[in-house]
């Protein structure tokens, strides 16, 4: 009987700080401060916003990522993976990771379905093409020609827009837009001649440009309306306060001059975005 009398309280004890540690409403903000760990899904093909140097992760997002987690979730360790961007917002919706540090375009279509942050930089998009083709001057003149881009990227729903506008105004249209897992494919193949063009955002092209000179050039008029990137977690109470921990994060890292310091870092210039909840998109 005395061991019963004693081993009762204490196996109530030891349910009772289980239960204290792990609390049944956690979210995933309480669980990633309760394992110390955050496990982030990456592109890191997409220079300068993240890429591999000497086998590391590096970029604009990355030590954005860092600034903020340095401030927000200091001791939390980042489990960083990299993934075709293919595949990153499947993952997220199967639950395979806490969040996406990743430049991804804002559309209707996204923000409808996921909790995007406030913007990280402007994802615009440009036509890059030889610096010697004197054929393109315009986006008009892209009738005829082939163009490729990302598959299953905001910069692909542009050029499709924009060739389906080309065709209501009475222009050929574009002849063919190829679509690759990665964008250095499609700059390979533009230098090659096997393209004639790649749309992507203008924010990656500077910094191409600047590393490749003599080879590639863009023209002047952008090829859809102004979009932003921005980070990507689950639209749900679950993912809620994380997602709002980061958009947070963002915003006071756009006022006080951060993000301004690290665009001028990666890539050579600095851009106007606002330091608000992710404007709602025109596409």
């Amino acid at each position: 009987m005395t061991l019963i009398r004693f081993s009762l309280p204490a196996s109530l004890a030891m349910i009772s700080a289980s239960l204290f540690c792990t609390p049944a409403n956690a979210d995933l903000l309480d669980r990633i401060k309760e394992a110390k760990e955050i496990t982030v899904a990456t592109e890191a093909r997409y220079a300068p916003f993240e890429y591999v140097d000497d086998g590391k992760i590096v970029g604009y997002d990355v030590d954005l990522m860092n600034h903020i987690l340095a401030k927000s979730l200091p001791g939390v360790k980042v489990k960083q993976l990299d993934l075709p961007f293919q595949g990153i917002l499947p993952g997220l919706d199967a639950k395979k990771f806490d969040i996406v540090i990743t430049a991804v375009t804002v559309n209707k279509q996204r923000i409808g379905h996921f909790g995007f942050t406030a913007p990280v930089a402007e994802s615009t998009v440009a036509l890059l093409k030889r610096s010697e083709d004197n054929a393109i001057k315009s986006p008009d003149d892209l009738s005829g020609k082939v163009v490729g881009t990302q598959a299953g990227s905001g910069q692909l729903q542009v050029l499709q827009a924009f060739d389906h506008a080309l065709r209501a105004s009475g222009k050929p249209g574009i002849k063919e837009i190829k679509q690759y897992t990665a964008f250095d494919e499609a700059y390979a193949d533009l230098a090659s001649r096997r393209l004639d063009g790649v749309a992507q955002s203008l924010s990656n092209l500077g910094p191409l440009i600047k590393t490749r000179p003599g080879v590639f050039a863009t023209i002047p008029q952008m090829l859809g309306p102004q979009t932003y990137f921005g980070w990507v977690g689950r639209k749900d109470a679950d993912s809620a306060s994380l997602v709002k921990l980061f958009s947070d994060g963002i915003i006071e890292a756009n006022r006080d001059g951060t993000m301004k310091e690290l665009q001028q870092k990666w890539f050579g210039f600095t851009m106007i975005v606002p330091a608000t909840a992710m404007p709602e998109p025109a596409l």
